[in-house]
């Protein structure tokens, strides 16, 4: 790993932590955090207006831990002296023809996100970067949880069937209260 000069705004110079190919990585990062944030706020509104209160809830909580991470991923960006630059976004997905289609998409969605941390903590050793393998450790327990949360919620959803959705409403609201659902 390389420290570069960066001069300021006032011609002060100072030195970055993390190269540019790992911040350039990161930016895409944030990039993706956003785009989780924006499809589970898409199945969050899909299933209020479907009248599933506890998965639209779910699922907005989600979007709120997606925007978390994102957050987390700029503010070290800015603490390593770079430049944050949030690529443009897709539009999510807004609509499905059944619950579990919605569900099963944000499966893959956190088995994706897992694959561009897991890449990232490739590129920072790789780089001998500790201060970003060190940052992305938090990340690789926390996608450990997403994806075993996501998985349940798919079973579960699987079990019930599409005509017995008000089950799993009853389970999110059941588990809610115990505090056990998609802890941060």
């Amino acid at each position: 790993m390389q420290a570069i000069a960066i001069v300021g705004y006032r011609g002060e110079s100072f030195h970055m932590v993390a190269n540019q190919k790992i911040i350039a990585a990161i930016n895409e990062q944030i990039g993706n955090e956003f785009s989780a944030m924006l499809q589970y706020y898409a199945i969050s509104a899909h299933f209020g207006a479907e009248a599933l209160p506890e998965l639209s809830a779910h699922f907005h909580k989600q979007a709120e831990e997606e925007k978390q991470h994102a957050l987390r991923f700029i503010q070290f960006v800015i603490d390593v002296g770079a430049r944050v630059d949030i690529p443009a976004l897709a539009a999510p997905q807004g609509a499905f023809k059944v619950a579990e289609a919605a569900v099963k998409l944000s499966l893959e969605q956190e088995e994706q996100v897992t694959a561009q941390i897991n890449a990232l903590l490739a590129m920072a050793k790789a780089e001998s970067d500790y201060t970003t393998d060190n940052f992305l450790q938090w990340f690789v327990k926390e996608q450990l949880e997403e994806v075993a949360s996501m998985e349940q919620l798919l079973r579960i959803v699987q079990r019930a069937g599409e005509g017995n959705l008000l089950r799993v409403e009853e389970y999110l609201a059941r588990e809610k209260g115990r505090g056990v659902v998609s802890e941060e």
